[in-house]
């Protein structure tokens, strides 16, 4: 998976520079994201290996598949993926523009996990203190897991919080047996 991730970057960070420049984070982040859905797809995956199918059979189907979700720079971004045999590193591109993205605007995502769904009112206070922690406006993408029994996981890019019962647990199992 490194390598995939090191041959993606320099793409993620042409398209970053092309979308600061241009002040269009958001545009770029939905092309991206439709694109890499679709070269996701299992079928669409088939045929971007397939040597049977030309780079430019390949490049037509796939911009027939995202529509008008792409303008004509998103397009052409596309032709060079296709040219430099690229196509199938979109998911990790659009993960790593994301990244460069965030980091630009300031703001991070963290993925909270609790045993039990959150108010707002836990919900707003778990952003403030992110928040503050991380110095970034933090937006929150809440999940339920009720095998953490209670508490909750936070994840904010490399910074994890275990505040679960299920992980209070196995770390009170692993003091014993030390």
């Amino acid at each position: 998976m490194a390598e995939r991730t090191t041959i993606a970057r320099p793409y993620a960070q042409a398209v970053f520079e092309l979308a600061r420049d241009a002040k269009g984070y958001k545009k770029w982040s939905e092309a991206l994201a439709i694109a890499a859905q679709v070269a996701a797809d299992p079928q669409v995956e088939e045929i971007i290996d397939s040597p049977r199918v030309t780079r430019e059979q390949v490049v037509n189907l796939f911009l027939e598949v995202c529509g008008k979700a792409l303008d004509q720079q998103s397009k052409n971004f596309i032709r060079l993926l296709a040219e430099n045999h690229r196509l199938a590193l979109l998911p990790e591109i659009a993960a790593l523009y994301e990244i460069a993205r965030s980091e630009a605007e300031g703001t991070v995502t963290a993925e909270v996990t609790s045993a039990a769904p959150l108010t707002d009112a836990q919900q707003q206070a778990i952003a403030a203190a992110l928040s503050k922690r991380l110095e970034r406006k933090v937006s929150l993408e809440c999940k339920i897991d009720d095998s953490l029994l209670g508490g909750a996981v936070i994840r904010a890019g490399d910074l994890v919080i275990d505040g679960s019962v299920h992980g209070k647990l196995q770390r009170l199992g692993s003091r014993l047996l030390a």
